[in-house]
């Protein structure tokens, strides 16, 4: 597993007067850490995502609409034929794919087995929205990375690591990886722009690269928005699987 090793950052000083010695100080880590999240009733995006593993490279839009701490919808098509659809909710993640006729029911608790972490609906929200996946907890460690605070945390056997910007307290990078393994996950965001009376993300990359029985698998999902709404005008989410679909 990578060491994730911690940057000084080194300050830039100016002579007051000549001959007068100067001894370098390198930043006094922040005691507590404030993170700016966004906060909804409803969210309505669009977005060009692109999914790549060692194989093949897609790219699909995506219709994206979100009821807080309920329930996340997507809509998904290639060349303006829609291609499939996703329900995630508090019990499970189902997919469906039009163009094969068949879909796919995942139980968070076979995800969580998977990665050895814990998956649940609140995990899968903020890490679409840029929110931190972990409340911060009191044995959390605090320490800082050249403009960034750093929010380290531990779950079981996996390590997580938050970057903050200190300027606009918004989380820019998290990863996580597994101690006992090279399982590992990073999420980066990026080009945050204004949503209601908070930041958002309009881009990010998801990076993930574990061990399977088959070998290894290194995949990654890109996502870039061209418009994300918030409000609490209700939302609708129409879903349902043909009978004539097969279940895998």
């Amino acid at each position: 597993m990578r060491v994730l090793a911690l940057i000084c950052a080194t300050l830039i000083f100016f002579l007051a007067g000549c001959g007068k010695k100067i001894t370098p100080t390198v930043p006094t880590p922040p005691k507590t850490i404030s993170i700016e999240e966004i906060d909804f009733g409803y969210l309505h995006g669009k977005a060009k995502m692109v999914f790549k593993d060692d194989q093949r490279e897609r790219e699909v839009k995506a219709n994206i609409r979100i009821r807080k701490d309920s329930v996340i919808w997507m809509t998904f098509s290639v060349v303006g034929v829609q291609g499939g659809k996703a329900l995630i909710n508090q019990d499970s993640i189902t997919i469906v794919s039009t163009v094969d006729k068949e879909y796919y029911v995942f139980t968070y608790a076979e995800l969580s087995e998977r990665f050895n972490f814990e998956i649940n609906y609140g995990v899968i929200q903020s890490a679409l929205l840029g929110n931190p996946i972990l409340a911060k907890k009191p044995e959390d460690k605090i320490g800082q990375e050249g403009t960034f605070d750093v929010l380290l945390q531990r779950a079981g056997s996996v390590a997580v690591k938050n970057m903050i910007n200190s300027t606009t307290r918004k989380l820019e990078q998290v990863e996580l990886s597994e101690t006992t393994s090279t399982n590992s996950l990073k999420v980066s965001y990026s080009n945050f722009q204004p949503v209601g009376e908070r930041l958002f993300p309009y881009n990010g990359i998801i990076s993930i690269f574990y061990k399977t029985p088959n070998g290894i698998v290194n995949n990654t999902i890109s996502f870039e928005y061209n418009k994300a709404e918030v409000g609490d005008k209700e939302l609708k989410f129409p879903f349902n699987i043909p009978k004539r679909y097969d279940r895998r």
